[in-house]
């Protein structure tokens, strides 16, 4: 079922580029015409959505060799794929595969060398996703991240409650938002507070919720909310996330911290996409 639902999101990426028809290959490409093709990467990266490209290109009548799965670490010039079949598909198809597998390897790739980077300081910790995905594409850029080694954090806003800046102004406390959530959420859901000075933390960590968000603050400020959440005794009683502002370049100054989660934005947002192309190796029948 799952895979059949990415197949039909795929296709309708398909359907974006190719409304009608493809002009050029139509004037200049047989019918009849097979080819052989690799997908090549043309940096070192860890792959991701490989699978998902797989399932789709079989789904489309073509011949599939894979060569590597998704996780796997590759170098620049390594043969992700071979495809063989009609050459308007695979040339119909190119553009589109392409940028999947480019964009979710980027992710994945960026998410890896975060993991092991704040590995080195603190293993404990999580590297996270955020909401922030490009609309169409939070399948697979979450599933990049958690490829990569990350987590997913949030996939909708139905997996949990997080209790944002917007939320208290309009119910008009921490703690009223935390007492309406602890008493409606199911068993299933954790409660999640964003807050962005001390003086909430303290009341989010008092209110009971699960875990407690440190939006925006710096590291010096996160290191006196742990401090003020240990002298109370609180700090067992929640999970920590900082979030906002968060780069490769100050990652670490957070990860030495007594933290237990880091969400960063630009993961989806930002990471470099991997060149890649794909080749025609072979013409088969013309």
């Amino acid at each position: 079922m799952a895979e059949e639902i990415v197949f039909r999101r795929l296709l309708n990426f398909l359907e974006e580029d190719i409304p009608f028809w493809d002009t050029t290959t139509g004037i200049l490409i047989p019918e009849r015409a097979v080819v052989k093709a690799h997908v090549v990467a043309k940096q070192s990266c860890v792959v991701a959505c490989v699978d998902d490209v797989v399932h789709f290109l079989e789904k489309l009548g073509l011949q599939v060799t894979q060569f590597i799965k998704d996780g796997d670490v590759v170098e620049k010039g390594a043969t992700l794929l071979e495809v063989v079949g009609s050459a308007k598909t695979i040339l119909a198809v190119e553009r589109l595969i392409l940028n999947v597998l480019m964009h979710c390897s980027g992710i994945a790739t960026e998410v890896r060398r975060l993991v092991e980077l704040i590995r080195r300081v603190n293993g404990r910790i999580r590297i996270a996703a955020t909401r922030k995905t490009l609309p169409g594409l939070r399948y697979f850029e979450k599933k990049a991240v958690a490829i990569g080694g990350g987590d997913t954090h949030r996939l909708s806003l139905t997996d949990a409650i997080l209790i944002k800046d917007n939320h208290i102004k309009i119910i008009g406390s921490i703690e009223e938002a935390a007492r309406a959530a602890r008493k409606k959420a199911s068993f299933m859901h954790k409660v999640e507070i964003e807050v962005s000075t001390i003086e909430e933390a303290v009341k989010a960590a008092e209110s009971g919720v699960d875990i407690i968000m440190l939006d925006n603050m710096k590291p010096e400020e996160v290191a006196t909310v742990v401090e003020e959440l240990k002298k109370r005794g609180l700090r067992k009683e929640v999970a920590i996330e900082v979030s906002g502002g968060i780069t490769p370049d100050n990652i670490l100054d957070y990860a030495k911290l007594d933290i237990d989660i880091i969400s960063c934005g630009y993961i989806t947002l930002s990471s470099r996409a991997i060149d890649m192309s794909l080749e025609v190796v072979e013409v088969i029948e013309k």
